[in-house]
């Protein structure tokens, strides 16, 4: 393939404002880097010409929050509440079981399935962690191909997941981040996942962002949601301690304060919402509206594939839906009929894509079809039954596709999957180590739930 490559006759949607959309255009595309984006560019032969007069070009999708190792035990959870879920894989141990060869196939594996789906990069929450697991993980991550952030995180036990917990974030992280990460040029860059406030003791918490500042990452953790969020006022105290800071991520935050959440959009701090575990689970109401309300942008993520697919698609709507139908609600109590809605298709792609990318400190790389932004290219087929004919290619993506639905995609230039195919080799390799990982650890967890195990 070459390294040089012209996206011809699109539908190009490149969520850059300065640029705009095109009905028909193409994209210029030299090694890793788009270098144009206009209608009629003339190339010569040494290009790879790629017909996309039957797509929808548009940037991959960015996922802020996944626990990327849970694809080899995937739907398992699709009757589990949030406590059910920490019962069973954090204090129950089933993620204790994942030795670190089981990491490597598991990490590789969600990753493809991120691909596959059009999501070009992800946040890799990783929880279950030791040194050994660690080289494993990012190995996994590696090999898919994918652009991929990874949140070294700790044990998942409940010696570590404990209000009273005084075990700090593992040192160890010190020496992965100049093994695997002393270079923000690649693909693969580096985060802290740490338990914060609510899952650790106040000391530990503020102790572990420090670290993540010391190894200056992104600093992600889990916070204000369920009965905690709005007991713990954990973003005000926070602010008190001159700890708030764009550097800082917080997953979910469903039932803080509006003072809080204007804290977090004053600080610069971002906020990833997972709308559709958010419902499933008990977090709470997904924060879109109120996070939107006191000046700040969420971005979206996927979460947990023991309980949910693992494409963006899904996320799009249920986030739409979900923030819509609470706002249409207010109206319907005041005796009146909504006229128009409150949130578009478009500002839930930018949710999906753009603010993906800023939360995750990539945006100077990916998350529009700018020249001179890395080439994270999908192309959606619009000849597809439940897709033709296109009318309005935002709304489509957002509210009619699905992950079959991609057909090509590419990161940093290169070729991932084309005409709906992966390209990866030797699948029957990586499906026959994620079945035995995921047979490894349920022997040794055991299968209360009565699981069938195909």
């Amino acid at each position: 393939m070459s390294e040089k490559k012209l996206f011809k006759d699109g539908c190009v949607i490149t969520l850059d404002k300065t640029l705009g959309d095109f009905k028909k255009a193409d994209v210029l595309v030299e090694g890793s880097k788009i270098v144009e984006v206009r209608p009629r560019i003339e190339v010569g032969s040494d290009f790879e010409v790629i017909d996309a007069s039957n797509m929808i070009v548009m940037p991959g999708f960015v996922d802020t929050h996944r626990h990327t190792w849970e694809s080899v035990i995937r739907n398992v959870g699709a009757d589990w509440s949030l406590m059910k879920y920490l019962n069973s894989i954090y204090f129950g141990n089933i993620g204790a079981k994942l030795r670190p060869e089981d990491g490597y196939v598991a990490n590789l594996l969600g990753a493809l399935e991120a691909l596959d789906a059009g999501v070009t990069t992800i946040l890799d929450w990783s929880m279950i962690i030791s040194p050994d697991h660690a080289y494993e993980l990012i190995r996994g991550l590696q090999e898919s191909g994918i652009r991929a952030v990874f949140a070294y995180g700790i044990p998942g036990d409940g010696d570590y997941w404990s209000r009273e917990s005084q075990i700090r974030h593992s040192e160890d992280s010190r020496r992965v981040k100049n093994s695997y990460f002393s270079s923000d040029d690649q693909l693969l860059t580096m985060a802290l996942a740490i338990r914060g406030p609510e899952f650790s003791s106040w000391d530990t918490a503020v102790d572990d962002i420090q670290l993540a500042r010391e190894l200056d990452v992104l600093c992600s953790m889990h916070l204000g949601f369920g009965s905690w969020g709005s007991v713990d006022r954990s973003i005000e105290k926070l602010q008190q301690a001159d700890l708030l800071g764009p550097d800082l991520n917080f997953v979910h935050a469903n039932s803080i304060s509006p003072e809080e959440f204007k804290m977090v959009a004053d600080a610069g701090a971002s906020i990833s919402v997972t709308p559709e575990v958010e419902m499933m689970m008990g977090h709470g109401y997904p924060p879109t509206g109120l996070i939107l309300e006191n000046g700040g942008r969420p971005a979206l993520g996927v979460d947990v594939v023991t309980s949910t697919g693992g494409d963006m698609f899904a996320q799009m709507k249920f986030a739409l839906q979900a923030e819509r139908a609470r706002i249409n609600d207010k109206v319907l109590a005041e005796g009146k009929m909504p006229e128009k809605l409150n949130l578009t298709a478009r500002e839930v792609l930018e949710f999906a894509i753009t603010e993906g990318a800023r939360v995750l400190k990539l945006d100077h790389k990916i998350g529009t079809l700018s020249p001179g932004k890395e080439a994270d290219i999908i192309m959606i087929r619009t000849t597809d039954l439940n897709l033709y004919p296109v009318n309005d290619p935002i709304g489509a993506v957002v509210q009619c596709a699905h992950a079959g639905n991609v057909d090509s995609v590419f990161v940093a230039g290169q070729a991932v999957k084309r005409d709906g195919k992966m390209l990866k080799e030797n699948m029957d390799r990586i499906f026959g180590l994620a079945k035995e990982a995921r047979d490894h650890i349920f022997a040794k967890y055991g299968n209360p739930d009565g699981l069938w195990l195909l």
